[in-house]
């Protein structure tokens, strides 16, 4: 074939509809985040890793991905209001953080994909069928099993063994809180505690919780997972220590602004592994037909400098077992 006939073809192959098409954009898809505060450490962090997770798929926002965030902050009325503006944008799927949005969620859509982020047992909260086959319309990954509140608990007791009174901060409005602390009255009594429950809904109810609690000896702080908590989380932590009250706490971001200690999911690892059902979501599969998951991976956060303002020394084997350790 001659030169000026082999680029005549090449032209022509450019100019068929199959060239035609590889030549286009990629087709723009939507979904939607609805979770707690958007200065919330964890949060952030848990998005981070949502899209890393994402891109490491092949989606990318702005180029084939478009990702609608609400941030509820944990007040009833902006979830109720979130939960319409993201349905009112017809998201493909929608990746949900906490039972009270995933609640509302459910409540207004039986059709649009949810994959939800943090839950406690959604079986028995009505969310799903069952963990193998979720039926209907959601799937997720829980961020607890009960394993890590009987760890936090344990740890707790490592570093503070004279507690005999356990507070339990959690938000008065959200079901899975009670299940919690079902679960901790289980526990208990292995680790000669007695569970304090302490609802509240408020700054105000926070600080009057931990100042009664404080005033009988012999009394540590627990906060089961919650979207609320992490919210107010330099509060908690500046009346745990002004009061002198050793904590256990369920994520790093407690630790990391002067929190004794914290165990639970690593958010980053359960992030990923939620971007991976969006992605198959968005390519024909059934979210009914993907069944919920456990977490596998956990961290362990000490923050010494303050366990020694509270007078009490971590043993050096829990400092080995620790993800990190803050001096």
């Amino acid at each position: 074939m001659k030169r000026r006939e082999f680029i005549a073809g090449l032209g022509a192959a450019a100019a068929s509809p199959r060239a035609a098409r590889a030549q286009q954009p990629e087709r723009m898809r939507r979904i939607g985040v609805g979770l707690g505060a958007a200065n919330d450490q964890d949060g952030q962090k848990l998005i981070a890793a949502f899209r890393a997770g994402l891109n490491a798929h092949g989606w990318t926002e702005a180029r084939n991905l478009r990702i609608d965030y609400r941030w509820a902050e944990g007040k009833t009325d902006l979830i109720k209001a979130y939960t319409g503006e993201l349905l009112d944008l017809k998201p493909e799927a929608v990746l949900i953080v906490g039972a009270r949005i995933l609640a509302a969620m459910q409540d207004a859509t039986r059709t649009v994909p949810l994959v939800f982020v943090g839950t406690v047992d959604p079986v028995a909260q009505g969310f799903v069928a069952s963990w193998a086959r979720p039926g209907g319309n959601t799937t997720g990954f829980t961020l607890f099993e009960f394993s890590v509140l009987s760890k936090m608990l344990e740890t707790l007791k490592q570093i503070a063994p004279s507690i005999k009174r356990l507070a339990v901060i959690f938000h008065s409005d959200n079901p899975e809180s009670i299940i919690s602390l079902r679960l901790l009255e289980t526990a208990a009594p292995a680790f000669a505690v007695k569970p304090i429950p302490a609802p509240v809904r408020d700054r105000a109810e926070i600080e009057r919780a931990i100042e009664t609690l404080a005033l009988e000896p012999d009394t540590g702080l627990l906060l089961p997972p919650d979207i609320f908590t992490p919210i107010h989380r330099e509060l908690i932590v500046a009346l745990a220590a002004r009061h002198r009250v050793p904590a256990v706490y369920p994520t790093r971001g407690f630790a990391a602004v002067g929190g004794m200690v914290s165990y639970g999911v690593d958010v980053n690892d359960i992030s990923r592994r939620a971007a991976g059902y969006i992605d198959r979501i968005l390519r024909g599969e059934k979210p009914g037909d993907l069944p919920v998951q456990a977490p596998t991976k956990f961290e362990l956060v000490i923050n010494v400098k303050t366990a020694k303002t509270l007078g009490l020394d971590v043993p050096l084997s829990l400092q080995q077992l620790a993800d990190e350790v803050i001096e």
